[in-house]
């Protein structure tokens, strides 16, 4: 695997390197020890699959709050997204900055995302399906998100936003200053 570190200190993007011959290729996609060397959360807990049927459909800005914090790599199986993150860590370099990537079937790529990040998604085609791989189990106490077209961020989506659910779209803005016990 190829690991990449993005802007956002910690998150990384990942690449297979293909073993290929003529029946096609076998790449691995994720391996404990690969995480490891990188410094990375190598804790598997649990995976979901999001299939989304509708062009346009955000999810997000979604996270879990501590003690449940989750690292995730995420992965678009079929269909196209356009996948952001957000470090919510105050004492980060990259603080209240987000990063957008387009996953696919065909580029094969996959976002690594470190626990105090946020994440969301635009879907960029209809029936786009994701898969992650999470650190953690979901603690629906510790579950928490801000709006995704919050000013403190400014994510540029690429898009037209066409479905977002009500949860989502009545997320307050982030503001790491009425938790002092930092959540975020």
């Amino acid at each position: 695997m190829i690991f990449t570190e993005t802007k956002l200190r910690g998150a990384y993007l990942l690449d297979i390197e293909k073993n290929e011959d003529e029946r096609g290729f076998f790449a691995r996609s994720w391996c404990q020890r690969e995480f490891e060397a990188h410094g990375l959360n190598p804790r598997l807990a649990q995976c979901n699959i999001s299939f989304n049927s509708r062009q346009g459909t955000l999810r997000g800005m979604h996270y879990q709050a501590k003690p449940h914090e989750e690292a995730k790599l995420i992965r678009c199986t079929m269909g196209a997204i356009y996948d952001v993150i957000a470090d919510l860590r105050p004492d980060s370099t990259s603080f209240r900055q987000y990063l957008g990537v387009v996953l696919n079937p065909q580029n094969r790529r996959m976002l690594y995302v470190p626990e105090g990040f946020a994440h969301g998604f635009l879907t960029l085609v209809g029936n786009t399906e994701i898969s992650y791989q999470m650190s953690e189990f979901y603690a629906p106490e510790s579950a928490r998100g801000f709006r995704w077209n919050d000013p403190a961020f400014g994510i540029n989506w690429p898009s037209d936003i066409k479905v977002v659910s009500d949860r989502d779209g009545s997320y307050p803005d982030f503001e790491p200053e009425r938790n002092p016990e930092r959540e975020y």
